[in-house]
């Protein structure tokens, strides 16, 4: 699962490394939205995930990995449980100026007991925190990996694939 608040980059991470063309159920944000769906200082954002995102990367013949990219908006919050039936683990995105957005995220999994990594996407023009701020506002566990990502870069993404499945064989093995 890819997941996290509204316009964080979900749709551009799975992007970034999906070996398919990303299944992407984007919509155009009309007049409709105005005072529900806020992009913040992304106001130039014209499309937004109503259902989900789906990638695929084959990790090896017998093993392939599929994204499921969550919608940003509260209203959507019921799909979820759907998505997440099944999940190994879950990246949840962040958007450091948007910080409120990710305790409900957070919280989600933690009561579910999906094990996930937590990413700062790094948004150009953006005030940047060191890792340690976002781990203390986030109130986040040392277990947690934190990590910087550049949701548009494939490495960056890949770097953060590698961290979630670590920290999901941890999990299993602990478990």
């Amino acid at each position: 699962m890819v997941s996290g608040g509204f316009g964080v980059g979900k749709t551009t991470f799975i992007g970034a490394i999906s070996e398919i063309e990303p299944l992407a159920t984007e919509a155009a944000m009309t007049e409709a939205s105005v005072n529900i769906d806020d992009p913040g200082r992304r106001d130039q954002k014209t499309q937004t995930t109503v259902a989900l995102d789906f990638g695929r990367i084959t990790l090896d013949r017998s093993l392939i990995l599929y994204l499921f990219g969550t919608p940003g908006q509260d209203r959507f919050v019921f799909l979820w449980d759907d998505l997440v039936d099944g999940a190994l683990g879950a990246v949840l995105v962040v958007d450091t100026s948007r910080i409120d957005d990710c305790f409900p995220v957070l919280d989600y999994f933690e009561d579910r007991n999906t094990p996930f990594v937590v990413v700062v996407n790094r948004f150009e023009n953006e005030t940047q925190f060191d890792l340690d701020e976002v781990r203390e506002a986030l109130e986040l566990d040392d277990g947690i990996p934190l990590l910087d990502c550049d949701a548009r870069d494939r490495e960056s993404v890949k770097n953060v694939l590698v961290a979630l499945l670590e920290q999901v064989l941890f999990h299993f093995v602990t478990v």
